[in-house]
């Protein structure tokens, strides 16, 4: 009997032992998970449309005058009429470009970071600031090889609210030399629209 009580206090303390070493592997599973979480990326786009993102967001503060570069037939409503993009507010996640035709000041380009990836919408609104009855049209940019162009075609909100601009496609363009910010309409393919604007002369 006295030679099996050092022999039961080993096996306790073995036992002991044993049960404490889970405890702490999952102390540490719970740690790594945590590290896990906080090292993942707060915004899920793309590392082209970061770049693009991060593009735009330099010229944020500055307004630049642009050009009607199609159409250039009388017949166009934005012939002959001064265009400006004034990139107005930015922070880590949403670009504001109000975009004035001449004295109609109701349009804003929203550049936005979303869970789907980059998206373009257009905000309409009247003079009261109320939203016009068609706003907020847009889509999603597709995947991209360079970071200079983001295209973005119609999503299911816009198909529904416009019909006729089913298949429309919208591209936002930065020069390679940084001196030109195109805007782009497209449907069914074909060109419908674009305007340049200067980028070397801030207003």
């Amino acid at each position: 009997m006295k030679n099996l009580l050092p022999l039961l206090s080993l096996l306790f303390l073995f036992t002991s032992c044993t049960q404490q070493t889970p405890q702490a592997s999952t102390g540490t599973a719970q740690q790594s998970t945590a590290d896990l979480v906080q090292q993942q990326p707060q915004h899920p786009i793309s590392a082209t449309q970061q770049a693009f993102y991060s593009d735009l967001s330099k010229l944020c503060g500055k307004s630049f005058r642009g050009t009607t570069v199609f159409p250039t037939d009388d017949k166009d409503p934005f012939a002959g009429k001064e265009l400006t993009m004034h990139v107005q507010a930015c922070s880590d996640t949403t670009i504001r470009i109000p975009f004035h035709v001449g004295e109609d000041k109701s349009r804003t380009w929203m550049i936005r970071q979303m869970e789907e990836g980059l998206q373009l919408k257009h905000d309409h609104r009247h003079e009261d600031g109320t939203p016009d009855a068609v706003t907020m049209y847009g889509g999603i940019a597709l995947a991209a090889d360079k970071a200079g162009e983001m295209r973005f075609p119609a999503d299911a909100y816009t198909t529904q609210l416009i019909p006729a601009a089913a298949t429309n496609e919208w591209t936002l363009a930065l020069s390679p030399d940084g001196k030109t910010f195109s805007y782009i309409l497209k449907r069914d393919n074909q060109l419908r629209f674009r305007a340049d604007f200067d980028l070397t002369k801030p207003l």
